[in-house]
C-alpha cells in the first residue's frame, strides 16, 4: 500500500493524474460531451505510456468527467454528463435563486466526499475479494461473468429485452477473427482484414464518441443562458456537512454498492440516492425547489459509484460500468491481466491505481474550486465547433492502432450502428461489456467443458457456478412474470366484470 502511494505521488505520475482530472472536468462540464468520449480519444496516446500513467490517466479522466457534469447541470439546466441528471433538479432552482455559487459549493464538496469513502471502500474490499476469487476455477468464473451480463441487460435502461437484445449484439461482434480457444478463424467471410476481428478501440471510439458525434449534428445549434456567479464563492461550514452527515454517508454506500453491481453506471447511483434521500428527509417537500439534500445526495453517488465500480474490475476482471470497459481494455492492451492474479502478480500497480484514486478526487476538489468562473464560461461553447476536432482525433486515433484504414471502416460501422440503437432506444453499455466480456467467458467456459469431458452436467459439482447460474434464471424469470402479471389481472377482472 505505501509503495503504491509513493508511486502514485511521483511528480510524473501526479502529472498525469492531474492532465487526466483537469480535462475530464472540463468535457464533462460540457453538455453532449463526457467522460467515455474523452477516455476513448486518450486511449491511443497512452499506448506509448508507462502502463502505470496511462492507467492514472484514465482514471483522473473518469473521476474529473463524473464531477464536472454538476457544473452545467447548476448553471445551465442541462446535466454534462447522465450522471448529473438529478443534480438538475436541486442545483439549478437554487441556482436561479440566487445561489448559484453556493450550489456549486456544496456539489464540489459532496463529491469529494463520496470519492473519499468509495475509495476506503475500494481499498478495503478488493484485497479479500481477490484472494476469495483465486479459489474459484472456470465454472465459477463462466457462471459469474453469464450472471453479470444478465445482470447489465435487465437493469439497462429501456426494456429487458432491448438490454438482453443490446448484449448479444455485442457478444456477436466479438467472435469473428482469430478463437483463442483452438486456434481457427471464424466469420471472416474470406476477408484478410477480419483475421484480428474487430478490434476494441475502434469499436469504443465508434460506439461511444461517432455516435454520440451524429446524435450532436441532430441539435440545433446555438448556445443557451447561463447563470451569472456573483463575486464571492460561498463555501458550505463544517458544521454544515456535519448537519447532513448521514444522508451523504447513505448516498455513498448506495453509490458505491451500485457501483459494484456490472454495468450500472453512476445515473442509477445518483437516481436511487435522491430517491432515498427524499424518503427519510424529513422536509421531502422541500425537494426540487433548490434544496441542500438533494444536490449532496445526488453528487455524492455518483462520484461513489467510479471507487464502487473499479472493485469488480480490479478483483474479478468486470467492468463495474460502461466506461470501466475503456479502462479494462487499456489495462490488456498494456499486457495487465485484472483479475483475482493481478494482487499476486502485479501488487504494486493495483495499489497505484487505489492511490491514484483518492488523489484525483483530491485533484478534483482543487481544480473545480479554483477555476470554476472559467469553467462557467466555457460551458457555452457551441457543440458544432467542437464536433470536427473530434472526429479528426477519432480518425486519427483508430488509423494508429494498427495503420489499417480497415480500423477507421470498422468505426464509422460501429458509430453508425451505436447511433441506430440509441434513436431505437436500446442501451449502448450492455453492448460494450457483451463485446469486452465475451471472450473470457467463452475462454472460461471451453476450459471448464475440457475439464469435464465436454459434459455440463459437472456444473453441478460446483454448487457456487450452480448458483450464479440459477440466479441469472432468476433474474430474467422475474421480469417477465411482473410485466404478465397486471395483463393477466386485467384479463380476470375483465372476465368476472358484471354486464
Amino acid at each position: 500500500m505505501i509503495e503504491g502511494l509513493l508511486t502514485a505521488l511521483g511528480p510524473m505520475h501526479l502529472l498525469w493524474l492531474f492532465l487526466g482530472v483537469g480535462s475530464g472536468i472540463l468535457v464533462g462540464a460540457i453538455p453532449g460531451l463526457g467522460g467515455g468520449m474523452l477516455m476513448a480519444l486518450a486511449l491511443p496516446l497512452t499506448f506509448s505510456m508507462a502502463p502505470v500513467d496511462a492507467i492514472l490517466l484514465l482514471i483522473g479522466i473518469h473521476v474529473g468527467s463524473v464531477s464536472g457534469g454538476l457544473i452545467s447541470a447548476t448553471l445551465l439546466q442541462m446535466p454534462g454528463t447522465p450522471s448529473s441528471v438529478m443534480t438538475t433538479f436541486d442545483g439549478y432552482p437554487m441556482a436561479r435563486n440566487g445561489q448559484p455559487e453556493r450550489a456549486l459549493g456544496l456539489g464540489i464538496g459532496s463529491s469529494l466526499i463520496g470519492g473519499l469513502l468509495a475509495g476506503i471502500a475500494l481499498a478495503a474490499l478488493a484485497p479479500p475479494l481477490s484472494y476469495w476469487a483465486l479459489k474459484i476455477g472456470p465454472w465459477e468464473l463462466s457462471a459469474l461473468i453469464l450472471c453479470a451480463l444478465v445482470l447489465v441487460a435487465i437493469i439497462a435502461q429501456g426494456s429487458m429485452l432491448k438490454g438482453l437484445f443490446s448484449a448479444t449484439l455485442g457478444i456477436i461482434a466479438a467472435l469473428p477473427g482469430l478463437a483463442e480457444s483452438d486456434g481457427q478463424l471464424r466469420y471472416t467471410f474470406g476477408n484478410d482484414d477480419m483475421t484480428a476481428g474487430f478490434r476494441l478501440l475502434p469499436v469504443l471510439l465508434g460506439v461511444f464518441v461517432i455516435s454520440q458525434l451524429l446524435k450532436e449534428s441532430d441539435k440545433a445549434l446555438g448556445t443557451a443562458s447561463v447563470i451569472r456567479l456573483g463575486r464571492k464563492f460561498s463555501f458550505p461550514t463544517l458544521q454544515h456537512w456535519g448537519s447532513h452527515w448521514v444522508n451523504l454517508l447513505r448516498s455513498s454506500v448506495i453509490g458505491t454498492f451500485v457501483g459494484i453491481l456490472p454495468g450500472v453506471g453512476a445515473s442509477i447511483s445518483s437516481m436511487v440516492a435522491y430517491g432515498m434521500a427524499r424518503t427519510f428527509s424529513r422536509t421531502p417537500e422541500k425537494f426540487g425547489t433548490g434544496h441542500d439534500e438533494g444536490v449532496m445526495a445526488s453528487e455524492a453517488a455518483n462520484n461513489a459509484n467510479v471507487g464502487g465500480a473499479m472493485i469488480p474490475l480490479i478483483t474479478l476482471g468486470i467492468p463495474g460500468a460502461p466506461v470501466d470497459a475503456i479502462l479494462l481494455g487499456a489495462m490488456v492492451m498494456h499486457q495487465i491481466q485484472p483479475g483475482p492474479l493481478l494482487f499476486t502478480a502485479n501488487a504494486g500497480l493495483v495499489w497505484a491505481m487505489i492511490a491514484g484514486y483518492f488523489i484525483a478526487n483530491l485533484l478534483m476538489f482543487a481544480i473545480m474550486l479554483a477555476g470554476y468562473r472559467s469553467l462557467a464560461r466555457i460551458i457555452t461553447i457551441p457543440a458544432h465547433y467542437l464536433v470536427p476536432v473530434v472526429f479528426v482525433f477519432c480518425l486519427i486515433g483508430a488509423y494508429s492502432i494498427g495503420n489499417r484504414l480497415f480500423d477507421v471502416w470498422v468505426m464509422i460501422g460501429f458509430g453508425v450502428l451505436g447511433y441506430a440503437l440509441d434513436k431505437a432506444r436500446v442501451p449502448l453499455g450492455p453492448f460494450i461489456i457483451g463485446f469486452v466480456l465475451a471472450t473470457p467467458f467463452e475462454s472460461e467456459l471451453r476450459t471448464a467443458l475440457q475439464l469435464s469431458d465436454g459434459s455440463l452436467q459437472a456444473i453441478v459439482d460446483h454448487p457456487l457456478a450452480l448458483a450464479f447460474v440459477v440466479l441469472a434464471g432468476i433474474m430474467l424469470i422475474l421480469p417477465l412474470l411482473r410485466s404478465g402479471k397486471p395483463a393477466r389481472q386485467a384479463a380476470i377482472s375483465t372476465v368476472n366484470k358484471p354486464e
